[in-house]
């Protein structure tokens, strides 16, 4: 999250007199290509894009834009060279110097720069060179805005087209089959950064609004549906809701563990001074919240429930930094993701140590055997995800039946889920290409279908050493744990009832959830923030101020998820886990409002000052 992301659209749009067109403009589909001349990969998707113009005809047009690749003169020249062909002389330049040879050369540029009348010297020096080459500078910086980061790079109707570039996958994306325009949307809707907090508040949203309609009972009673194994009179049983919540939040604390893991070893988190910061910030966060909460509470039941105004819901609060867009650095985006991942590591602690049940020493014991199996795979260096899986299922299981909250299991198998040293990536590149190179070499054979058993094998393993088991399991499991996981867990616990009865009766559990939320988050992630930067520990970014900072302390106060998560385990009646529902949700729709209007403001002071200062 150092850099922005790029848009996966095309930056800047298509322009009819700069741009080298195919086609009409007023044509219902364009494919653009972002190109070099001396990319193998180019040159063979060539055919592709030659079979698609035939399909589509005047339906279709086909731009191409230049991205020499990098470090290669040849490459690069011969761009520059093609940007000196005038009008629909560019076509005839493109095209040889991509199909003259197998492979670009300098008897290509020499045999076209001839064609063109063109002297070395001219190729160089001349005005029509410099613009040629301030063209060539425009693609690439244009590639990089739009995220065309390797050639080619295909968008189909400005989005970022990242399937297959055969000349079948590309008909279909650009016929816009529903399969095609299904997985686009999903795509396009992942890519927003508020996605997730959009999904999570549309999930607390519907369960808020069934809770309080007709159906407010029924829908109750479905999260008490009993499902389970029964073998005679044993089994293993539980609720629809504890499914959710012990089996189904398991996978977000897996995601949870994964990423701080890669935090603390590669991320944000990796080196001392980069972590002190939101370390700090994240523990004072922690801290007074619950302080401030006991004080207020009086003796009793309630005071479990201290846990609740710790945790921070980084799904909401990025969405809500996402959204303000340029008025917050993205230097504060991390500052506050990192903090929210501290955090976790707190409340998945507090949950270990404070919200577990009684303790049962035989499934503790099995517990630790699977702990010790995960060990010995991560030691021998078994780097397929599978046995770790298998191993972290009876984990769940011991640490469900220990008496344990089963989600730790969760935390426990991705820190044995091992990551490993960097590739060669030049390589296994280079044996990609060696074995693609010897099957293309046998397409034309006789009862040949295509790439052979043993050639698809290999490509496995040299995919399967491109990625660690930590972060393939990341790639895979973390997109469901943010847009599965979260929206059903909060569908399943955020219903509750908003009427005077639940508010009766609970006011100092009322007031302790929202001013540990309100008060304690803020208060105690800036202190703690400007302590550790006035004693040395710490350093603050000068991209952003003391006052964004603050506006990011109050967007803590957003404690949805895990501070649902927790009052579920502090309150086991159900009034009292309605109030802290409401509490809660209070709460943090008074914190994202408030954030939200400090860095809102913020951005406005700051900007008029440094207008001033200008001036």
């Amino acid at each position: 999250m150092s850099q922005p992301m790029q848009s996966g659209h095309i930056d800047p749009p298509i322009d009819n007199s700069r741009d080298h067109i195919l086609g009409p403009a007023d044509a219902a589909i364009t494919l653009v290509e972002y190109g070099s001349y001396a990319c193998s990969y180019c040159r063979a998707a060539n055919e592709s894009i030659a079979a698609v113009r035939d399909q589509f005809g005047d339906r279709m047009r086909y731009v191409f834009r230049q991205r020499p690749i990098p470090n290669n003169d040849l490459a690069r020249r011969a761009a520059e060279l093609a940007e000196r062909a005038e009008g629909d002389r560019f076509w005839d330049v493109h095209l040889a110097l991509m199909t003259r040879s197998d492979s670009l050369t300098e008897e290509d540029l020499r045999a076209v720069a001839a064609d063109l009348r063109l002297s070395q010297e001219e190729i160089v020096t001349s005005e029509e060179a410099r613009r040629a080459r301030a063209r060539v500078i425009a693609d690439e910086t244009s590639a990089q805005a739009s995220g065309a980061l390797g050639t080619p790079a295909f968008f189909i109707n400005n989005r970022r087209y990242d399937g297959p570039w055969d000349e079948h996958s590309l008909v279909d994306a650009m016929s816009c089959t529903l399969d095609y325009r299904v997985r686009a949307a999903a795509l396009d809707f992942a890519r927003w950064g508020p996605s997730a907090g959009v999904l999570l508040f549309l999930s607390t949203l519907l369960a808020v609004v069934l809770a309080n309609s007709p159906w407010g009972a029924a829908v109750e009673t479905l999260w008490h549906y009993g499902l389970g194994v029964l073998f005679g009179d044993t089994g293993f049983q539980m609720s629809l809701r504890h499914w959710i919540n012990d089996g189904l939040l398991t996978v977000f604390f897996l995601v949870v563990g994964l990423e701080i893991k890669r935090e603390f070893t590669v991320g944000h988190l990796a080196s001392r001074r980069s972590a002190a910061l939101p370390i700090a910030a994240a523990l004072g966060g922690m801290v007074i919240p619950a302080v401030l909460y006991l004080l207020m509470i009086p003796d009793g039941p309630w005071t479990h429930g201290w846990g609740i105004p710790m945790a921070t819901d980084t799904a909401f609060a990025i969405a809500l930094i996402a959204m303000m867009g340029s008025r917050v650095p993205i230097e504060l985006r991390v500052f506050l993701t990192a903090a929210a991942i501290v955090d976790d590591i707190g409340s998945i602690l507090v949950v270990a140590a404070f919200y577990s049940g009684t303790l049962h020493l035989s499934y503790l014991a099995g517990g630790v055997l699977c702990v010790a199996t995960l060990a010995f795979l991560n030691r021998a260096r078994v780097y397929q995800a599978m046995p770790y899986m298998a191993v972290g299922a009876l984990l769940w299981i011991c640490v469900h039946e220990s008496g344990l909250h089963a989600t730790l299991a969760g935390v426990l198998l991705a820190f044995f889920i091992p990551t490993r040293p960097p590739p060669n990536l030049s390589v296994l590149v280079a044996q990609a290409n060696v074995i693609l190179t010897a099957e293309s070499e046998h397409s034309h054979q006789v009862l040949r279908h295509g790439p052979s058993l043993p050639a698809l094998r290999a490509l496995d393993e040299i995919h399967d050493r491109l990625e660690s088991p930590a972060d393939r399991v990341l790639r895979h499991v973390g997109a469901r744990s943010t847009y599965l996981v979260l929206p059903v867990f909060a569908f399943a616990n955020a219903g509750v009832s908003i009427s005077a009865e639940a508010w009766s009766g609970h006011g100092a559990m009322l007031a302790a959830i929202m001013v540990g939320l309100l008060l304690g988050k803020p208060i105690g992630l800036i202190a703690a923030s400007w302590l550790a930067v006035r004693t040395g520990l710490a350093e603050k970014p000068d991209v952003y101020s003391w006052g964004q900072l603050s506006g990011a302390g109050v967007l803590a106060g957003i404690g949805f998820t895990m501070s649902l998560f927790i009052a579920g385990q502090a309150f086991p009646s159900e009034a009292d886990f309605n109030a802290a529902k409401l509490a809660i949700f209070s709460a943090s729709i008074l914190a994202a409002v408030l954030g939200c209007a400090v860095l809102w403001w913020t951005a406005e002071r700051e900007q008029t000052e440094g207008v001033q200062k200008g001036g």
